[in-house]
């Protein structure tokens, strides 16, 4: 049977229970392997009892020390309990100094502390004790994450101006900056705010016109790499412009914020659109000179567009692809049966083979076909093949790279370009 002996305001401080008529301290700490919160007891006597219940600073501490006792216990180990009792007298029933010596020597989880209130200048200096006086039952999670943050940017040598903790609040990343940044006017300084949106203008109008499109290749949301980081580096060179004197932390926000707006913008607007933005839309309806057309991808699976389909083969044919397209799936075909052309995109190798019928087989006899390569430029070298091909076949993607006859020789100038 347990009876709750001493439990605190706060429901994840340890509780003191009686268990089977044994005293013992109750605590929550990680997660098994359902996610689910794991529950560690150990004994503990009188007199730690007494500590605890009068000593919120002592209570706090022995919390801080036996956390990494449980971390050590993972999802399912068992808590070294001959560990957490060999705590209890040391930091509850010590001198001040033997307890600041013991948390020199030992693991100790410092953001629970900091969460309750502790002085962070003495927890730096090794005054443990010290800085529990200020310490609070309450916690205050926020107070240690913006701790926490302040002190990896310190060891990576970044020092925060104000106008740089304005730019990280309003982005959302003062505290997490792998979050994705939005605005949050509300969270910065009201004296800052102002610069801070003067900022913001300018990096809105070295960015103005500046798309990042999507790259069907790595799946149906990716968007174009190149062109995010065009665009980050137009912010960055905007922005550093304008306020030379700002941590990397806080430019890096601002281009993180327009790229990933730009980016979100080309997500949730219709194939269509993007096609038309990227400036490879093919027309459908009688201007297209393709009136039927093949999809096929490396698995097999074919999919086909007619000039009557209410969308364009471009956008058809990049939405099959980004459903499609798959790290053992890089090859796609385009290919217009009546004309007897087509086009092999190789997106693993950043090349396009187009191919056209030279002589039909008769008697029995293969068709003749010629073959010829080229390399590609990104998604949008690939985006304007595909729409010259629709627009006009192979005769079309003349004025569109180098073509090459041997796949040696295309061999040779991916080499070439990529230094080797």
């Amino acid at each position: 049977m347990r009876e709750v002996v001493f439990t605190r305001m706060s429901g994840w401080i340890p509780n003191v229970i009686r268990e089977d008529g044994e005293l013992k301290l109750m605590l929550g700490a990680g997660a098994d392997a359902n996610h689910e919160p794991r529950t560690f007891t150990f004994p503990v006597r009188e007199a730690h009892l007494a500590v605890i219940r009068e000593d919120l600073g002592r209570h706090l501490l022995l919390w801080s020390a036996v956390l990494p006792l449980c971390d050590a216990a993972g999802t399912r180990g068992r808590l070294d309990e001959n560990a957490a009792v060999e705590l209890l007298d040391p930091v509850l029933l010590s001198a001040p100094a033997d307890v600041d010596a013991l948390f020199r020597r030992i693991p100790w989880d410092r953001s629970r502390l900091i969460a309750h209130g502790a002085d962070i200048d003495l927890l730096g200096r090794g005054q443990v004790c010290a800085a529990m006086r200020a310490a609070t039952e309450t916690s205050d999670g926020k107070r240690a994450q913006e701790h926490h943050a302040n002190r990896r940017r310190a060891e990576r040598g970044t020092v925060l101006g104000p106008l740089d903790t304005a730019i990280l609040k309003y982005t959302g990343q003062y505290l997490h900056g792998a979050t994705v940044p939005k605005r949050i006017p509300g969270a910065v300084d009201p004296a800052l705010l102002p610069e801070v949106m003067r900022l913001i203008a300018v990096a809105e109008q070295a960015c103005a016109g500046m798309r990042i499109g999507r790259d069907p290749r790595r799946g149906k949301r990716a968007t174009d790499k190149r062109e995010w980081d065009r665009m980050a580096t137009t912010v960055d060179t905007a922005v550093r412009r304008a306020h030379p004197e700002l941590a990397d932390d806080a430019v890096r926000t601002v281009s993180f914020l327009m790229c990933s707006e730009a980016a979100d913008r080309s997500r949730n607007a219709p194939i269509e659109d993007d096609e038309e933005a990227a400036g490879g839309r093919a027309e459908s309806g009688g201007s297209a000179r393709k009136t039927s057309l093949s999809f096929t991808d490396d698995k097999g699976v074919e999919k086909k567009w007619v000039k009557d389909s209410p969308r364009t083969a471009t956008a058809e044919f990049w939405e099959f692809v980004g459903d499609r397209s798959a790290g053992d799936n890089e090859v796609f075909t385009i290919e217009d049966e009546e004309m007897g052309e087509g086009i092999q995109l190789h997106f693993y190798a950043d090349s396009i083979a187009r191919i056209t019928t030279v002589s039909v087989g008769e008697g029995g006899s293969d068709p003749e076909y010629r073959v010829e390569y080229s390399l590609v430029d990104g998604i949008g070298g690939y985006r304007n093949l595909v729409s010259a091909f629709v627009r006009g076949g192979c005769v079309a993607l003349g004025e569109h790279g180098s073509w090459m006859s041997d796949a040696a020789e295309l061999e040779r100038a991916r080499r070439r370009r990529a230094g080797k």
